[in-house]
């Protein structure tokens, strides 16, 4: 700046006003210059007192007097320099920023202004101040190399490697002896993929370099040869090198390698032998960033079985004389696993083992590598090994599986879970199994029904909105200055402007509610949904039938509530996901656990299901009669549903049987007679139904309320009668002839048909199955004595023999057929 602002910063504005008159009027070119605004004379007497009082360290007496300069002359820049550097002496840093960035925008052209603030910002930790400033000072002075290097520095680490290589580009014209920043500029030209580029501003320099070569500009170069696969110009550039040292000296360790990468890509593997063979190579980072290049490069290759020798010198390069690791055991273990993985695909599974195992020393907690290694001791036949390092630590570290807080130990993945599960499965360890895995997927479940319960809030919460305003800048509350553009990669610019109109509403809708005072309301938290300890236990075809074998499982070890739970909430949720072979087992298994089951009220509606699909099927009636009449209360889901049953299908006979049961249960024999004749007028001939008449008739005129009892004895055997010829007079029908005689107390005849069930000898029949054994292999159960109903029998003919009075019949036959 000109005047008194120019010779406080070492300008000489008389010299310059000097050159410009001697210019003279016939000279000048363009449009008429304005003069610069060097202030009053009372203007320039106050900034000179206040300059000397600055000089001398007394700020308490400038500050009032650069005050009153800014009040008179706001459009002086050199008052706010001087307020902003009193306020950086005295440490009130924002202050300083916001007169120093006044000083700027009133001077802007003033380089020296914009880069006075870059310091401060940095300082301050404003990197987007810091970037504001960077570009205005460039703009201000095109031609200060110290700026162009801050330029490409702050877009390198923002990284926009574009315009960072076109600004060390800048730099290179004007010192193109500067190697390193030329190479700086060849690798920005990389990263945003410009090979072409980048190897033109190594390829001139590279070429004119005939002593004192810089090999790692060399080394670059032939690098990006390798990644656009021109191999023959790597190899000239290697060969060149060669010629350059001479044959008595051989050439740095990194190009030895660029060019056994080189043959490896023409086909030519010489020269990998002769470098495992001849190259001897010290423990350092650099040897060992050389052969991890090489090995990854030929794993790319497919030349697996050259990739794990590489993998392996890194390891014998890594190792100290002492035998101490030089480098982080995180790395060490990936070259282990990369190792590892070449012998998998070389399909020397044995050899990949032990390096799996000393990955894992170096990384504890990496699932992958412990879930890939337990495949492998399984095919190798060590399944009590793959257990012990699925299993968790006997002594567990520290760290606590139930902390939210901190992230939780491997063992408590749900892939090593489910993992340990299949193989306690496979091995037939059924307790074992049911532990590992029943929790995980009972909590699963319950987080995804949970889950799905999640609503999206209509009216957005004010920390959404405050999110969202940020997009449109940085708010600054200390500073006069706003909307300056956050720091972001490119991608994330990309998002923000698509964004950019949501938060111009989000800033309207904040200005309305803070207007309505709204934001003294606390904001309704919603809740969000939850990571389930198995992620994909619905999606996953494997995963489900794990779930099928744990249901099962379940049931075999008698756990049917914990099975049910498992069922329930697996039909409800993965009833899209899973296919209908396995809602059908799975259902099918839910009835016979509600068969089986101490309450099989939970597992009623699977039965019900069993029924609904085979209506008219006597085995699945079966099987939901010996459910429902297990029920101690009355159930009305089952009396509803044979109502619906009977209207669904007035011809279906079970149905009516079992609501003739019902009524028979109460003591209703009158309605249970009404529908065992409705039943017999569907099916006259079944033998069930003629014993169901008999036995409801002869209840029902043993009652009080009946006037013509005689008459319905004599129609209740007329049906029994009927029922005994159609078993072809089996035992059990004699048996039940008698019964009913016995029952009415007519002990003659009784006695009679029980002295024919004794003398009828019957042959065991099998036990009918349920629906859910008809497609099983299971062999047929037959039971010794199962169909033999002479001891019953006997038993009641020894009543009737001791209350005749006849002791000894009575003995005898009690001795014949109830004794063990």
């Amino acid at each position: 700046m000109h005047g008194v602002g120019g010779l406080m910063r070492g300008g000489d504005g008389a010299k310059d006003f000097a050159a410009w008159e001697e210019l003279g009027p016939g000279k000048r070119r363009g449009r008429k210059k304005g003069t610069k605004n060097k202030g009053s004379a009372e203007v320039i007497k106050k900034l000179g007192d206040a300059t000397l009082l600055f000089a001398e360290e007394k700020f308490n007496e400038a500050i009032p007097i650069l005050h009153e300069i800014v009040r008179i002359a706001p459009n002086l820049s050199d008052s706010y320099y001087l307020l902003g550097s009193i306020y950086s002496e005295i440490g009130e840093l924002d202050k300083a920023i916001n007169f120093l960035m006044l000083a700027a925008y009133v001077s802007p052209k003033d380089a020296s202004l914009w880069k006075k603030l870059i310091p401060l910002a940095k300082k301050k930790g404003d990197a987007s101040l810091a970037r504001h400033c960077i570009l205005k000072a460039m703009n201000a002075d095109p031609e200060d190399v110290d700026l162009k290097y801050l330029c490409g520095y702050m877009y390198h680490n923002l990284c926009e490697y574009q315009k960072a290589a076109e600004i060390y580009e800048q730099i290179v014209r004007i010192y193109p002896a500067n190697s390193a920043v030329r190479k700086v500029a060849a690798q920005m030209y990389r990263e945003c993929g410009q090979i072409d580029n980048a190897i033109n501003l190594l390829k001139d320099y590279a070429d004119t370099q005939t002593f004192n070569i810089d090999w790692s500009v060399l080394d670059l170069l032939i690098s990006l040869y390798l990644r656009n696969n021109v191999f023959s110009e790597a190899l000239k550039q290697i060969k060149r090198a060669q010629l350059h040292l001479g044959s008595q000296q051989k050439l740095p360790v990194q190009l030895q390698a660029k060019e056994v990468i080189c043959h490896a890509y023409c086909g030519d593997m010489k020269h990998a032998e002769i470098f495992l063979r001849d190259v001897r190579l010290e423990p350092s980072k650099e040897n060992i960033d050389v052969l991890k290049e090489l090995a990854s490069n030929l794993e790319k290759m497919g030349r697996y079985e050259y990739a794990v020798k590489f993998y392996l010198l890194i390891e014998n390069v890594a190792t100290q004389n002492d035998g101490g690791l030089c480098f982080d055991h995180k790395e060490m273990g990936s070259w282990y696993v990369k190792a590892a993985q070449c012998y998998m695909i070389l399909g020397d599974k044995k050899n990949a083992i032990p390096y799996f195992y000393k990955a894992l020393q170096s990384m504890k907690d990496n699932i992958g590598i412990r879930l890939t290694l337990s495949s492998l001791l399984i095919d190798d036949d060590k399944t009590d090994e793959a257990a012990t390092l699925l299993s968790p630590p006997k002594i567990p570290e520290l760290q606590s599986a139930n902390t939210p807080d901190q992230q939780k130990p491997w063992w408590c993945d749900g892939k090593v879970k489910m993992a340990l599960a299949k193989l306690y499965y496979n091995k037939g360890n059924l307790e074992d199994f049911v532990d590992t895995i029943f929790h995980p997927i009972l909590e699963t479940l319950n987080v995804e029904y949970a889950n799905r319960k999640v609503k999206s809030m209509r009216k957005l919460p004010n920390i959404v909105l405050h999110e969202r305003v940020k997009v449109l800048g940085e708010q600054r509350p200390d500073s006069v200055f706003q909307g300056l553009r956050p720091i972001a990669s490119p991608d994330e610019l990309y998002v923000q402007c698509l964004f950019t109109q949501k938060a111009n509403r989000a800033k309207k809708l904040i200005e309305k509610r803070t207007a309505a005072n709204e934001e003294l309301k606390h904001d309704y938290l919603p809740r969000t949904k939850q990571v389930p300890p198995v992620p994909g236990l619905l999606t996953n075809v494997e995963h489900h039938q794990l779930v099928l074998n744990l249901c099962r499982t379940l049931a075999l070890l008698q756990r049917y509530w914990d099975a049910l739970q498992i069922i329930n909430r697996t039909l409800k949720l993965g009833n899209d996901a899973l296919t209908g072979d396995k809602k059908e087992e799975l259902r099918s298994l839910g009835a016979q656990i509600a068969y089986r089951a101490p309450d099989p009220s939970h597992g009623f509606k699977y039965v019900r299901y069993v029924v609904q699909q085979h209506p008219y099927s006597l085995a699945a009636w079966n099987s939901y009669y010996k459910v429902v009449s297990r029920i101690e209360d009355r159930f009305p889901h089952h009396f509803k549903y044979l109502l619906r049953t009977r209207e669904a299908n007035p011809d279906c006979v079970p149905p009516i049987i079992i609501s003739g049961h019902r009524f028979t249960a109460i003591s209703q024999h009158q309605s249970a007679a009404r529908d065992y004749l409705e039943a017999y007028k569907l099916d006259p001939e079944n033998p069930l139904i003629n014993l169901c008449v008999g036995t409801a008739l002869i209840s029902l005129a043993l009652g009080f309320r009946l006037q013509n009892k005689n008459q319905c004895i004599v129609q209740a055997f007329a049906f029994l009668y009927r029922y005994l010829r159609l078993c072809d007079n089996s035992q059990e029908a004699s048996y039940n002839i008698a019964r009913a005689y016995h029952h009415i107390g007519l002990n003659t005849l009784a006695a009679v048909y029980y002295d024919k069930a004794l003398s009828t000898e019957e042959k065991d029949h099998p036990i009918p199955k349920l629906p859910y054994e008809a497609g099983s292999r299971a062999p047929e159960d037959l039971r010794p004595g199962y169909c033999d109903v002479r001891r019953e029998a006997a038993f009641n003919l020894h009543l009737i023999y001791m209350k005749s009075g006849a002791t000894d019949l009575a003995r005898r036959i009690l001795k014949t057929y109830c004794t063990v």
